[in-house]
């Protein structure tokens, strides 16, 4: 039976997750001149974040989980969710959830459905980064300051508003959240060396970012 790519909503294992190494990557073109100076060119409007999460193997029982979950997955076929350690919450590390963390949009009137984001930096040139893997039941959600009930697609990282709380023309839609990064293995062949990994080796588990 061959079956098609598809999106499972669950987690890859968090204990193995959170040792994971890794982070956001782009792609830039640099073109050196004879002159010596250079033109530089983004050629990805977004980052896209690489992890290894052989580092947080610690156990024969971790590396069980590993290759049960590559499997069910059918190696690079199949994304699922992935807890970023370093980068999994709408505001500081260290920080509690707060509904003002995040402005996601303004209000006008009419508009009900905002997607989740993250903004990366300051007034220079902030990067905006959509959230579509939010952890739901963690998301909080304001108009100007003050709490507002939304329902929340944990699959898509879209939260609507009721039409009796649609926010007025000019309001501030504010987010605080959890969220994984939708990633698939970037390998569809684990390679384990047990004597290896009785000595210390590190398996090597590549996993990619899948973007929306």
């Amino acid at each position: 039976m061959t079956l098609l790519p598809a999106f499972h909503e669950v987690s890859f294992p968090l204990s193995v997750a959170l040792g994971a190494t890794g982070g956001p990557e782009r792609r830039t073109e640099i073109v050196v001149l004879a002159s010596g100076r250079e033109v530089r060119n983004g050629r990805w409007a977004d980052s896209r974040r690489r992890y290894d999460a052989g580092s947080g193997v610690r156990s024969l029982d971790d590396l069980a989980r590993v290759i049960a979950f590559f499997e069910e997955r059918r190696g690079r076929l199949h994304g699922f969710r992935f807890r970023d350690r370093a980068d999994c919450r709408s505001g500081a590390p260290s920080a509690a959830l707060a509904r003002t963390d995040q402005r996601i949009g303004t209000g006008d009137g009419a508009t009900r459905i905002f997607q989740l984001t993250k903004t990366y930096g300051a007034s220079f040139a902030p990067y905006v980064r959509r959230i579509v893997k939010p952890v739901a039941e963690t998301v909080v959600v304001a108009v100007n300051g003050a709490a507002a009930p939304v329902t929340v697609d944990g699959a898509t990282g879209l939260v609507t508003f009721a039409p009796a709380n649609t926010p007025p023309p000019g309001a501030a839609v504010t987010a605080g959240f959890l969220f994984d990064v939708p990633v698939r293995f970037d390998t569809d062949a684990l390679t384990v060396n047990l004597s290896g990994f009785s000595a210390g080796e590190i398996p090597r588990i590549p996993l990619i970012e899948v973007l929306p």
